[in-house]
């Protein structure tokens, strides 16, 4: 089973100071900042996932995440040399798609087969998934004739015949990277009867679409559905699921890859589950910057905080955090220090017992990744991106162990 991480331009810069918060001014980002298979050893993810949506963005919107001279650098070098992948000791495969969601309103994908292959062959990717078009919905009791199917039967022709069209360009074109082909669905049916359709094009490789809002159960009907029509060697790949307690059911139904950037968000977009653990997750500690945090910023606009005091409170509880860390003094201290400075930016909610339980267990210590032996308590800070990616990194390490530990720690 392979976990790809979907790449959105997320480094930690190694210059970066952790007391000052100040970086080395010569920095280039592209340069020096690292990936987290550059950070961690071994590489948390077998691959990487690039959409083009990230790299290009589409017409009607901005949502490229890549500057004009890293997108252009990407197209120059190509995938290896762009994500450094050869100073890492594994060997990582990249995968691209289309980004679906991103423009998944829209009437009709905004790319063109061939600016896709372009795209895909251009940049040297392993794999790259046909065009397809999001379906959202998902009920199985709705068959393909009712008129309630009318746009998601719809949206899976467009995504079918974009799909027989990319296979045959890919075949005359003498393409570098394996096609991938696209299913989507509305219910177990109808993602067999694409999965077949696929087959019947030629793709022994396809990627299920759509699945992210469903249940465990629902992901396992459309899988044993699948399994009714799918061919002994044709291999599957969920787009966007990392449920790692399910992934040896996925793996009995022939799925091979999946894809998901759930860990490394957890980390600062979760409200509890922020740092994995082995046996389970903490929340982390935070401590905003007085000049980052929108609440704090407006009561301090609007006179009712003081910001020389903000700064004082802030600094107080980073303290007390470091020197807790250091067993200079009791958990108490560092409690009521966190409690002082929240009641100017979140007064409405004490998270002072979720606290209590991430910083007596003081997790980071038994962490042997590289991130937490490197900078040790400031990965559990909620503070700013550069800690928020950095336990994001920590987070894919732990998944991955999961994961492998999970399937027996075979490489499949």
């Amino acid at each position: 089973m392979k976990f790809f991480f979907p790449d959105s331009q997320d480094q930690v810069d190694p210059s970066f100071d952790f007391i000052t918060e100040e970086r080395d001014p010569r920095r280039v980002r592209q340069r020096d900042d690292r990936y987290a298979h550059e950070v961690l050893a071994p590489a948390p993810y077998d691959g990487v996932l690039v959409s083009k949506t990230i790299v290009d963005g589409t017409a009607r919107s901005t949502t490229g995440k890549y500057t004009s001279a890293q997108r252009q650098r990407l197209y120059s070098e190509g995938a290896e040399a762009f994500f450094r992948l050869y100073n890492g000791a594994d060997q990582l495969t990249i995968m691209g798609d289309c980004g679906a969601f991103s423009y998944h309103a829209e009437a009709y994908p905004p790319y063109t087969v061939d600016e896709v292959i372009d795209f895909y062959d251009g940049c040297g990717f392993d794999f790259g998934i046909s065009v397809d078009h999001l379906i959202f919905d998902y009920d199985q009791a709705i068959p393909r004739e009712d008129s309630r199917a009318e746009e998601w039967v719809r949206r899976q022709d467009i995504t079918l015949e974009l799909a027989a069209e990319f296979k045959a360009r890919c075949r005359t074109r003498r393409v570098d990277f394996t096609p991938v082909g696209v299913a989507q669905g509305w219910s177990p049916t109808s993602y067999a009867d694409a999965v077949t359709k696929l087959q019947q094009i030629g793709y022994r490789r396809i990627a299920l679409g759509g699945m992210v809002p469903l249940r465990t159960r629902d992901i396992l009907n459309c899988l044993r559905a699948i399994d009714d029509v799918r061919y002994a060697n044709t291999q599957l790949h969920l787009l966007g699921i990392s449920r790692c307690d399910d992934v040896r059911a996925f793996a009995s139904h022939g799925v091979t890859s999946f894809d998901s950037t759930s860990p490394f968000r957890q980390a600062f977009k979760d409200e509890r589950d922020n740092y994995y653990a082995p046996n389970r997750t903490y929340v982390a500690v935070r401590v905003p910057q007085v000049g980052g945090n929108t609440k704090l910023k407006n009561r301090i606009q609007a006179g009712e905080v003081d910001q020389g005091q903000a700064i004082k409170l802030e600094r107080a509880a980073l303290e007390l955090l470091r020197r807790y860390d250091r067993e200079e003094i009791d958990v108490e201290s560092v409690l009521q220090a966190l409690h002082d400075y929240s009641l100017l930016w979140n007064g409405k909610v004490d998270r002072t017992e979720q606290y209590r339980t991430t910083l007596i267990d003081r997790p980071w210590r038994q962490c042997p990744c590289t991130i937490c032996r490197t900078v040790g308590v400031e990965v559990i800070l909620f503070r700013g991106s550069e800690r928020n990616k950095r336990r994001g990194f920590h987070n894919l390490y732990v998944f991955e162990q999961q994961l492998r530990q999970e399937l027996g720690r075979e490489d499949t």
